[in-house]
């Protein structure tokens, strides 16, 4: 699916690929609920007990941030936003390993949980499974669109 409009950017008014087909649509949804997820445990975990586990509580605002980053990302479309999109879920997927990898490591960093931690565990391992699917399907639309 296209959109042809100007994008207000360095794309010109070029027809703007629209990554939210097929499998994106998936990546959409998910990646929604993670931010409704991530950004209302955060809320509560910083409004109620910020003293307990700041560390933790901060990471988990941050990652609502990215997840809700990479939504818009997606639903906007075009080579810009895939870009920026494969970024943000480059560095995501550095945030899992790392901040994954640090709760094993030194579990007492972490007196509560975050989004990441045991890369996801609390989330069914969506946070590490998400943003190597995303890389994937971001890689294969900037592939057709090179294509085309």
């Amino acid at each position: 699916m296209t959109v042809t409009e100007d994008t207000g950017n360095n794309e010109s008014p070029e027809t703007r690929q629209k990554l939210i087909t097929g499998p994106g649509i998936l990546l959409v949804w998910l990646y929604g609920v993670m931010v409704v997820g991530a950004v209302s445990r955060s809320i509560v975990q910083i409004s109620t007990d910020f003293g307990k586990a700041p560390l933790a509580y901060s990471l988990s605002a941050v990652a609502g941030l990215v997840y809700g980053f990479i939504t818009y990302s997606l639903v906007r479309g075009g080579s810009t936003a895939r870009t920026a999109a494969l970024v943000c879920c480059a560095a995501e997927l550095v945030g899992v390993l790392g901040v994954g990898t640090w709760t094993l490591v030194e579990p007492s960093a972490f007196p509560d949980a975050t989004v990441w931690s045991d890369f996801g565990m609390g989330y069914l391992f969506i946070p590490v499974i998400l943003p190597v699917t995303a890389i994937f399907w971001l890689n294969r639309a900037r592939r057709a669109s090179a294509a085309r």
